[in-house]
This record gives C-alpha cells, sequence and structure tokens, in this order.
C-alpha cells in the first residue's frame, strides 16, 4: 500500500481478512532467531521483510498453517499474549 511501510500495510490488510501476511516485528524476529534460522538484524529493510515473510511462509506451509495463523502464533509464544 502506498504510504505505508510494509509492516503497517500487513496490519492493515490482515484486519480486513488477509491471511497470507505475516506482519514482522522484532517478536517475531527474536522468535525465528531463537530457533537458529536468521540471525537479528539490527534493521528491516524492505528486502529483509519480504525474506524473512517467504520463510515464514515456508514454515507456514509445513505447519498446515496459514501465514496469519503461524505469525499469531509465534507472537504469542514470544510474548504470553493473544490479541486478535
Amino acid at each position: 500500500m502506498k504510504g505505508f511501510g510494509y509492516k503497517e500495510a500487513s496490519h492493515f490488510l490482515r484486519n480486513i481478512g488477509f491471511e497470507n501476511l505475516a506482519i514482522i516485528d522484532f517478536h517475531i524476529i527474536d522468535s525465528l532467531v531463537d530457533a537458529g534460522l536468521i540471525e537479528k538484524p539490527k534493521t528491516i529493510t524492505p528486502k529483509k521483510y519480504l525474506e524473512i515473510e517467504t520463510m515464514l511462509k515456508k514454515i507456514a506451509e509445513k505447519s498446515g498453517m496459514n501465514l496469519a495463523e503461524l505469525d499469531l502464533y509465534l507472537w504469542c509464544n514470544e510474548t504470553g499474549k493473544v490479541l486478535k
């Protein structure tokens, strides 16, 4: 969405029903770092955001979840909260 960063656009699109997007924040990054899948980036560039989202899509497919479900699971696992 023009005028929004990837994270903000993903938030908006997920709120209106899209399930094929991840909201990649540092809670999600920390989960991936803890699992040994990535090194913690200092910043999340658009290119890095899309790389991480692609990785999460593959994990979601293997887990039998859509990307929104995996994203929520990882976020809850990291924070201990369900905010939906």
